[in-house]
């Protein structure tokens, strides 16, 4: 991959978007994020996902060098757009939880980014804002509302404000805003801590949580106890009976 870094450990895949100097999500990088969450939900050896950016950005937008001008061909526009939902889409239904650690500036299609993970965590250097409106241009206002306070993302889509990370752990937006050298090792945590859970719960439980954030309260609990009578049936909640029974650690093998 040209602008994706890949390593994966005890069973947490940590991804990095390397594409000097800011991280701009390029056609290359929507197309390799989508392809590379996509392969995560057949991976056996990946449990959950640390996301990170490289150098002082984790990433500042769309790359403007190569969006489609008034004379490219017709539908590259809306080819450009679809590319952009299927890559929040990759990571928001990828069965492997993600947790983020901004390591810096999230604007434009970084925020979304940001937003399609399940977790997110902050160094105190990370900016977070929509500057669309600054070049003419409409943001992210869904995805922004996805974790970002009513008022406070009317703001950011109208004016361009850029939140700091510790506004957004203030206003409980975020999980955390650590200072630059904690932050990372922090996230990491919460990645193994859910690697370390069976599989199949994990999945189980960011179905339902990606499902029922559209239902009504009824038809979401009603679907959260189809999963988890299904996941009564497996093999790994037998071994967490057991394992509770012989006081020791459960050794979940995904069945």
């Amino acid at each position: 991959m040209s602008s994706l870094k890949v390593e994966v450990e005890d069973f947490v895949a940590t991804v990095t978007l390397d594409s000097p100097p800011v991280n701009s999500a390029s056609v290359e990088m929507m197309l390799e994020i989508t392809s590379l969450f996509d392969s995560f939900n057949e991976r056996t050896d990946v449990r959950a996902v640390l996301l990170t950016g490289a150098g002082k950005v984790f990433c500042a937008g769309a790359d403007l060098k190569n969006r489609p001008g008034p004379d490219a061909p017709a539908g590259t526009t809306f080819a450009r757009q679809r590319m952009a939902r299927e890559m929040s889409w990759s990571m928001i239904e990828c069965s492997k939880p993600i947790v983020a650690a901004i390591n810096g500036a999230a604007l434009g299609a970084g925020l979304g980014i940001a937003a399609s993970a399940d977790i997110i965590v902050a160094s105190e250097r990370a900016v977070f804002g929509l500057p669309e409106i600054d070049v003419g241009l409409a943001g992210g206002a869904k995805h922004t509302l996805r974790f970002i306070p009513y008022s406070l993302a009317r703001r950011m889509v109208l004016t361009g404000y850029r939140a700091t990370a510790e506004e957004l752990y203030r206003r409980g937006a975020i999980e955390a805003a650590l200072p630059h050298e904690e932050f990372l090792d922090y996230a990491r945590n919460i990645a193994r801590e859910i690697a370390s859970k069976s599989p199949m719960a994990i999945a189980a439980a960011k179905d339902s949580l990606t499902v029922i954030d559209n239902l009504s309260l009824r038809d979401g609990y009603r679907y959260e106890q189809g999963n988890t009578i299904k996941l009564s049936r497996s093999e790994d909640a037998k071994e967490a009976v057991q394992a509770f029974i012989e006081k020791r650690p459960p050794v979940f093998k995904g069945r």
